[in-house]
């Protein structure tokens, strides 16, 4: 429901703000800033493709974790692209999104509300270790029912 309330909601905001700050400023001073910040949202869409290739290659090559650096770029491809759309609302959140303790805090809200569930083996790579033998054909178990979830099919 909040999802729908927001879709409708940011226009009107937006046509607010272009009346508001439009009358203030004029139609042409509303123009260039129209045309200026989506002009620095490509120019920032641009180089985070470049960079976010390069880094990520790196820190796979150092054995780093690329998660945050990740994080961080993805970040500030939506506040790229949120210049690059006409508004002075959508303007405002991409460069709040731009300033780094606004994205590590919101990095940090984020992964507190995410829950990692690991499943194989340990990161240790414990072995266990075992005997098997074959089971006759009429010892098998029934393959028409679903996996235990011990083993993988």
């Amino acid at each position: 429901m909040w999802l729908i309330l927001s879709f409708l909601a940011i226009p009107l905001i937006e046509i607010g703000l272009f009346v508001q700050i439009g009358g203030a400023i004029g139609v042409w001073a509303t123009l260039a800033w129209v045309l200026v910040s989506a002009a620095i949202g490509m120019l920032i869409l641009r180089g985070i493709g470049i960079a976010t290739a390069l880094t990520l290659r790196q820190d796979i090559g150092r054995m780093r974790d690329p998660v945050s650096p990740l994080a961080h770029r993805a970040i500030m491809a939506l506040a790229a692209m949120l210049l690059v759309l006409p508004g002075f609302f959508t303007d405002a959140m991409g460069l709040l999104l731009l300033v780094p303790p606004v994205r590590s805090a919101l990095i940090a809200f984020v992964a507190s509300r995410v829950r990692i569930i690991r499943t194989g083996p340990t990161a240790q790579g414990d072995v266990i270790e075992g005997d098997w033998q074959e089971a006759p054909d009429d010892q098998k178990p029934d393959r028409s029912l679903p996996p235990s979830g011990w083993t993988r099919h």
